[in-house]
């Protein structure tokens, strides 16, 4: 089935793409997989639970077993194949003068009043983030009945995409100014689209909920940095937010150190992990560990560590930080500047890094769609892509007919 055909009235012209590394680069990778160090034996990294934002990260013993599974039994040639299995494209983008090649991996429907849909992901992940939507989407539909246009971006400066440029700043609105012009191009500005965003897409989504006249709703999964209003008490929350707030307090206290380091010392740490396959595996897998429910499987994780290694993301990647921890910080979800006055929905899951509560939420926003998951974490539809495809089909369901 042909999810590939391009809408009639796109003004852009997407070439296809196909993810591939040379024999040689490939070569390369594993011969300085194979000679990079393990650190040695540590109190710390010996007693280390990844799983506890209170504690010392990443166990070495870990480490040592996925390096090697990495180098005896991993395949980059079976991603790249399951990648290359979807319609995959990229296309130029001028913003500020600066020219940026965008990939992008879609679903184009052929039903007339299909919903433009775009995905945005975040730290550390990817486009890859999305592919279990994209097998869930691709089995239950075929082009003809397919509700969505499903466009799935690698944000500025992540994976296949170039950018941001080197001789000036780059932020968070800048990606949203590129993804929307993403959108429109494809034909989807008359009609609008809805944006749907975690971790940094999150923020993206919310940019484009107030800046874009063509985003007509947005879908979080996120929304870190607000806090308690004055009038919603704690005892008005459910218990199970309570017990979330928990979690979101041992995440600003010390699960976001992380976050620091990259928002106040990007250069220093995009050339610390641009060094070792090894270091990257660490500081990468760390957090897919940590951040989500169920601990993903071993290849997903190197999977997106390997995408990162191959396409220089990390380095390239960690800008919006600046913005989070820089001279005049802002997280966009509490700042009434971003307050969205479209419709907005909001998926709550108990092991997010910042699982906060939906009175919360609505406070930043026109939250007119809420659910609340008893399972999963900061990787939504990577860790349940069935539940995360019912809750956007639920959501712009009930929204779409509102705004059109």
């Amino acid at each position: 089935m042909s999810f590939d055909t391009i809408p009639s009235k796109a003004s852009l012209q997407p070439k296809p793409f196909s993810a591939h590394v040379s024999d040689e680069d490939l070569k390369s990778f594993q011969t300085l997989l194979k000679h990079s160090r393990i650190g040695p034996k540590t109190y710390e990294n010996l007693t280390a639970d990844v799983k506890d934002f209170n504690h010392w990260g990443i166990s070495r013993q870990w480490v040592a077993d996925a390096k090697q599974h990495w180098e005896t039994k991993y395949d980059w040639r079976k991603t790249e194949d399951r990648i290359n299995s979807y319609p995959n494209f990229t296309v130029p983008i001028e913003d500020s003068g600066f020219d940026f090649q965008i990939h992008f991996v879609a679903l184009f429907s052929k039903k007339p009043d299909a919903v433009p849909l775009a995905l945005l992901h975040g730290w550390p992940g990817s486009f890859l983030e999305f592919l279990g939507t994209l097998d869930v989407l691709r089995e239950k539909y075929k082009p003809e009945d397919l509700p969505f246009h499903v466009i799935v971006p690698s944000l500025p400066g992540y994976g296949y995409s170039n950018g941001p440029p080197l001789d000036k700043n780059f932020d968070t609105e800048g990606i949203a100014r590129v993804v929307d012009k993403l959108m429109v191009g494809l034909g989807f500005g008359d009609g609008g689209y809805v944006a749907q965003g975690g971790d940094v897409g999150s923020f993206v989504s919310r940019v484009l909920g107030v800046n874009s006249e063509a985003c007509m709703a947005v879908h979080l999964n996120l929304a870190i940095g607000i806090q308690q209003p004055d009038d919603v008490p704690m005892d008005a929350l459910s218990k199970e937010e309570q017990e979330g707030l928990v979690r979101y307090n041992d995440f600003g206290n010390l699960g976001n150190a992380y976050a620091r380091e990259h928002g106040t010392r990007p250069s220093t740490i995009g050339l610390v992990l641009s060094s070792s396959p090894v270091a990257l595996l660490a500081w990468v897998g760390e957090k897919f560990l940590q951040w989500s429910d169920e601990s993903p499987p071993l290849d997903e994780i190197l999977d997106s560590v390997t995408l990162y290694w191959f396409t220089d993301s990390f380095p390239r990647a960690i800008y919006p930080y600046r913005q989070f921890f820089g001279p005049k910080p802002t997280f966009f979800h509490p700042d009434a500047q971003w307050y969205i006055k479209k419709p907005m929905g909001y998926s709550w899951h108990p092991k997010e890094l910042a699982p906060v509560p939906k009175a919360w939420v609505a406070k930043s926003g026109n939250l007119v769609w809420y659910r609340g998951h008893t399972e999963g974490g900061h990787f939504a539809a990577m860790e349940r892509p069935k539940y995360f495809v019912k809750d956007v089909e639920d959501f712009v369901k009930e929204v779409w007919p509102t705004v059109k």
